[in-house]
């Protein structure tokens, strides 16, 4: 573990009974300090490592680590973390003051050294004033804030949250990934967020954890994420994408649309069938005669701040694109995009493979081979 590290997941199982594993063999580290972001489909095993961190559920097999001790039968009530749950699970019988002291009061900390944490933990989510109000008499927004100062005011090592902003309308959920991005900052502490939202991830998070299907497919920063997909899922899942199938010819040189074409991309065999994505942004309509593509283009919506387009190459591959100009229906267009808007894929490729590969790469250039 990485001095920096206040959780570790250790090849982690988690199976109820004979079916399928939730989680399967999981395997990463949590640095302390860090918004992360567990991002996948309903079902994919999200919450359960949420789950497994606080001391909800047992691990079926693997370890867990909390700065550096093994928790793994360590109950919940014992552990430096805190939960927001996406209904919140406030107490609609106590006031804002008794909802966000409670756990205080469990302590038996003394009267005035719980109105000052209570004062300080609703000042950092602004709701100093709304001490006697009714939970019932709270907004959705206000009621998150509520549940995340009772859970600050614990001083926790860590705060996992349960897509705590699924329940909100548009507008609100904007604002309040801001704030909880804000207050992240200010409080300096680890943050666990579960969200099946990808612009949620990528507009709030240090680092992603991508999960499908019980196994984390990559994780990184959203720059990482986004630019540089490990495979279809990350890269169908992020965003949206143009994913085509291609040929690797040798490295630094890709295949597909019938063209060759130049890439950043290396350490793979030569001829060997691959998958290419290409962003809807980093497609530059042009000309038919400097198109390094040409497409005919079957569909046109306005977006607001774009139009986006669909249409075909001569292999049959759809492009989506993305652009501030106006194209005709029926026409055809030429593409244009560079080397570095090119990311190649292995098929079916985990992260530990791509990393295996970029190593043997790598030495195979330090040894001359």
């Amino acid at each position: 573990m990485t001095n920096t590290a206040i959780i570790q997941f250790h090849n982690v199982t988690k199976q109820f009974d004979h079916d399928p594993a939730i989680l399967n063999q999981v395997n990463f580290e949590i640095e302390r300090g860090k918004f992360y972001t567990l991002l996948g489909p309903s079902g994919c095993g999200k919450t359960t490592i949420l789950r497994l961190i606080a001391g909800f559920t047992e691990a079926t097999a693997g370890d867990i680590y909390f700065d550096g001790k093994k928790i793994n039968h360590i109950p919940a009530n014992k552990r430096q973390v805190n939960t927001v749950f996406q209904d919140y699970a406030l107490f609609p019988h106590l006031n804002v003051f008794e909802n966000v002291a409670f756990g205080l009061r469990i302590k038996k900390m003394k009267k005035e050294a719980i109105a000052a944490k209570v004062k300080e933990a609703l000042s950092f989510v602004n709701l100093i004033g709304y001490e006697d109000r009714e939970i019932k008499d709270m907004s959705g927004g206000q009621r998150q804030r509520v549940a995340i100062a009772r859970a600050i005011v614990n001083e926790p090592e860590v705060i996992l949250l349960d897509e705590p902003l699924s329940a909100l309308d548009l507008k609100l959920r904007y604002q309040m990934q801001y704030e909880l991005r804000e207050l992240q900052r200010r409080l300096g502490i680890t943050f666990i967020f579960v969200t099946h939202d990808q612009e949620e991830a990528l507009a709030m998070s240090d680092e992603i954890f991508v999960i499908n299907k019980g196994k984390i497919q990559q994780s990184g920063t959203p720059n990482d994420i986004y630019d540089e997909p490990i495979n279809r899922f990350v890269a169908d899942f992020i965003g949206e994408s143009n994913i085509v199938k291609a040929t690797m010819i040798e490295d630094y040189i890709v295949e597909f649309g019938g063209n060759r074409f130049e890439c950043v991309d290396m350490g793979m065999n030569p001829n060997e069938p691959v998958e290419v994505v290409i962003r809807p942004e980093d497609l530059e309509i042009t000309s038919v005669e400097n198109g390094m593509l040409k497409v005919k283009v079957e569909s046109q919506l306005f977006r607001g701040v774009h139009y986006e387009m669909t249409g075909y190459d001569k292999e049959g591959n759809e492009w989506l694109v993305q652009s501030t100009k106006k194209v005709t229906v029926g026409n055809e267009i030429g593409l244009r995009f560079d080397p570095e808007s090119i990311h190649v894929m292995r098929f079916n490729e985990t992260e530990e493979d791509f990393d295996r590969r970029l190593d043997s790469y790598s030495e195979g250039e330090a040894n001359g081979q």
